[in-house]
């Protein structure tokens, strides 16, 4: 009988196609296979073979012939369980195969409401154990229905019992292994496609569609999480144009960069839109706004930045009001782009109890576009130093863009992809830009 042998919990063979370099040169000292088996053991492992596990009480003997070989000619290891004690024992991360008698007694397994057994029971026991590992069943060739039911519930083949010889064995484990793998591989892409499908119905959920009906402004946004695979970071904002005419926009960014700091970014959000189209603005507006952090933040430390801007019905004014965070950058056909004032900025949300933020005026003209973005677009590295790009840098190559005649999306585009480029790749920070048009 086999001593047993410690099962770790890692990435098994069967998706890995090697066995541990452990194994080299025989059996480890945990690793003790029957006799039978040790011969084969010993003249396979310098290469990786293929391994069987095969789970079969038969005191008479086992079918198992000594010259199992797999595509390449080299000798398949066979180790043999006579439980399914044994076998999870047993069952290490370098077996690829296994091969069940499904004439094996099930532990624990109850009759059902009608006094019988379920027959496929140990299948589906093992199946359990081993989710991730190509499995053969072994039965009576007097029982083939029973075989293609075990198909059915999830081995990848069945053989005969008093059929079974050494080449039809190693041909069929050498199936039963491809035949697994391509099954996890077509099941992830599978669900890899799913998974997408459901982010971009999330992040449509999370990021916000502009209510701007009846307003002549173009709207334009451009997000990019920072985190790898992320759906959304901190950074967020919102645009809506209330009954009075007057268009409310609003970017805003949570410091830290996890999914925690991402849903807290989507509940400001949506408070903003709610107390905007309510009535409030500027100071009562920011102030509600900081309860609203107070009480959702998992840490006292937590802050967000904030920039709030409510242009006129006319268009040609607006309201303007800071919190911590960046100026709005304005550009006008035939002026210098430049930045809006930022001498009255207020402290970022969540850092001082009864803090002020005043609101300041401000003329646009008739014909603008104005940005608003997040910190991400700024604090790129320029080349290969130390230097950023910071917002003289941004203002400079925003401008370029402007003056060669790209709107809307086309420059907030070209912008975050530039700003990419001279960080040398990806931004690690979140990037979120708005930018508002008025055209004569």
């Amino acid at each position: 009988m086999p001593v047993p042998v410690p099962r770790p919990r890692a990435i098994p063979a069967v998706e890995s196609g090697q066995a541990p370099a452990a194994h080299r040169g025989g059996p480890s000292k945990e690793e003790t296979p029957r006799k039978e088996a040790t011969v084969v053991d010993n003249a396979a492992t310098t290469h990786h073979n293929l391994t069987l596990l095969l789970i079969q009480d038969d005191p008479g003997g086992s079918p198992i012939v000594p010259d199992l070989l797999d595509s390449a000619g080299k000798p398949i290891r066979v180790r043999t369980a006579r439980n399914l004690t044994e076998a999870e024992r047993l069952l290490t991360d370098d077996v690829h195969c296994i091969l069940l008698d499904l004439a094996l007694p099930a532990p624990g397994r109850p009759a059902d409401a009608d006094g019988d057994h379920d027959e496929l029971a140990v299948l589906k026991h093992v199946l359990q154990l081993a989710p991730r590992h190509a499995v053969l069943a072994l039965t009576a060739s007097s029982d083939a229905e029973r075989g293609a039911e075990a198909v059915r519930v999830g081995a990848q083949d069945y053989l005969f019992r008093d059929e079974l010889d050494g080449r039809l064995l190693s041909r069929a484990i050498r199936y039963a292994v491809e035949r697994k793998r391509s099954d996890t591989a077509e099941r992830k892409l599978a669900e890899g496609r799913l998974r997408a499908q459901e982010n971009r119905r999330l992040e449509r959920g999370l990021l916000p569609t502009p209510l701007l009906d009846g307003s002549s402004l173009r709207f334009a946004a451009r997000y990019r999480p920072g985190r790898s695979r992320a759906l959304l970071g901190g950074d967020f904002y919102d645009t809506v144009r209330t009954p009075d005419g007057t268009v409310h926009a609003m970017i805003g960014d949570v410091c830290g960069h996890g999914p925690d700091e991402a849903a807290l970014g989507v509940e400001l959000r949506i408070a903003w839109r709610a107390l905007t189209l309510a009535g409030l603005c500027g100071d009562e507006l920011l102030g509600t706004l900081q309860q609203v952090l107070e009480h959702e933040r998992g840490d006292d430390e937590i802050f967000a930045t904030l920039c709030t801007v409510d242009i006129a019905p006319d268009g040609r004014r607006a309201g303007l009001c800071l919190a911590g965070h960046p100026s709005p950058l304005l550009l006008r056909p035939g002026s210098r782009p430049r930045l809006l004032p930022y001498d009255n900025n207020g402290p970022a949300l969540g850092l001082l109890p009864g803090a002020r933020w005043p609101r300041m005026q401000v003329d646009l003209g008739s014909e603008w576009s104005l940005m608003l973005y997040t910190d991400g677009l700024i604090e790129g590295r320029v080349g290969e130093g130390r230097e950023r790009l910071g917002q003289d840098g941004m203002v400079d190559m925003v401008a370029r863009r402007y003056t060669a005649g790209l709107r809307g999306e086309s420059l907030i585009q070209a912008a975050v992809t530039e700003a990419r480029e001279l960080n040398g790749g990806e931004l690690t920070d979140d990037v979120a830009v708005v930018l508002l048009d008025r055209l004569p």
